[in-house]
């Protein structure tokens, strides 16, 4: 079916009829979304600002990017907010702002400033060192907030230095709660910095600490032989992964540590087989415990035992 031939001269005459050109609804593209209502927001944020009203200030910068997200006020407004609200000592609230400002306006010129800015907060928080007040009260941030701080922190820029720190300072802040628990997220954390960022200067220390926390787990009484062997192995990587890094010397004392305590316990393993009358058994063990010392208490004690039982 042909178009019929009248229709482009009676648009003419639509447009006609509107009248002026400012009767023209504009084109799209050549508006900015509530451009006025932000600019008059952005003078009263300011002029609170400059009356010492920064609660007020706060509130209407927020109103601007909560409402107004896409005008050319928001990034800024945003930004601000951050800003206020980290002067305030009001961390979390400041870091969530930043996270926003991050999430949307990665084309602003304020980026990398808020950036910076978050990953300061979120090592001072893990470091221990945010106040809540001027009164200069230690932060009652959470471990798992300041965790999720630190992988976002991670993760808005995963090709930066700051990643990898803040990858490392999970790790440490996990560790750092003395438990199970938290050794467990510990290790991961750790293994994770080794994983994605193996070339950091914070991946040898993350692999010496692997060996380390499970160690300490040990100690701590969970005496499970896996946990013993995964330290060792965990070390012995880390040894060979990073020679002449600064803790090397420790590497050693620490598998040191470890063969004198599967010397015990073979040694405890052979005192076990003599009481149950497996001699044996217990000789094959007590054995195990001459060969690997050449001197020491151990030593003496082991072949007095194989002595007793007809051993060289």
């Amino acid at each position: 079916m042909r178009s019929p031939r009248f229709v482009l001269p009676a648009l003419a005459l639509v447009f006609a009829s509107c009248g002026n050109d400012s009767d023209i609804p504009p084109l799209a593209g050549n508006t900015d979304p509530g451009h006025e209502r932000a600019e008059a927001l952005f003078a009263q944020a300011q002029s609170a600002e400059s009356a010492g009203k920064t609660s007020k200030a706060i509130k209407t910068y927020e109103e601007i990017a909560d409402e107004l997200p896409i005008s050319k006020r928001a990034p800024e407004a945003r930004f601000r907010q951050g800003e206020l609200l980290e002067q305030q000592g009001k961390i979390r609230d400041s870091f969530d702002a930043y996270q926003e400002f991050l999430t949307r306006y990665n084309g602003s010129g304020l980026y990398e400033k808020a950036l910076t800015r978050q990953a300061r907060m979120a090592q001072s928080a893990a470091d221990g060192q945010v106040k809540t007040s001027f009164l200069g009260l230690k932060s009652s941030i959470s471990n798992d907030k300041i965790t999720d701080m630190l992988a976002k922190v991670r993760d808005n820029a995963p090709s930066s230095p700051t990643a990898s720190k803040a990858q490392f300072t999970i790790g440490e802040v996990w560790q750092s709660q003395g438990n199970s628990s938290g050794a467990g997220k510990a290790i991961n954390a750790y293994r994770q910095l080794v994983i994605d960022y193996p070339d950091s200067k914070e991946a040898p220390e993350g692999q010496f600490r692997i060996g380390k926390v499970l160690l300490e787990e040990a100690r701590r009484g969970n005496q499970d032989q896996a946990n013993l062997d995964r330290s060792r192995e965990a070390l012995q990587d880390y040894l060979r992964q990073y020679p002449g890094h600064s803790k090397n010397g420790e590497a050693r004392q620490l598998l040191s540590t470890l063969g004198s305590q599967d010397l015990q316990r073979s040694y405890d393993i052979a005192e076990f087989y003599e009481r149950k009358g497996d001699t044996g058994s217990a000789r094959f063990y007590y054995e195990e415990v001459v060969r690997k010392t050449k001197s020491g208490e151990l030593h003496d004690k082991a072949k007095a035992r194989l002595a007793a039982l007809g051993g060289n």
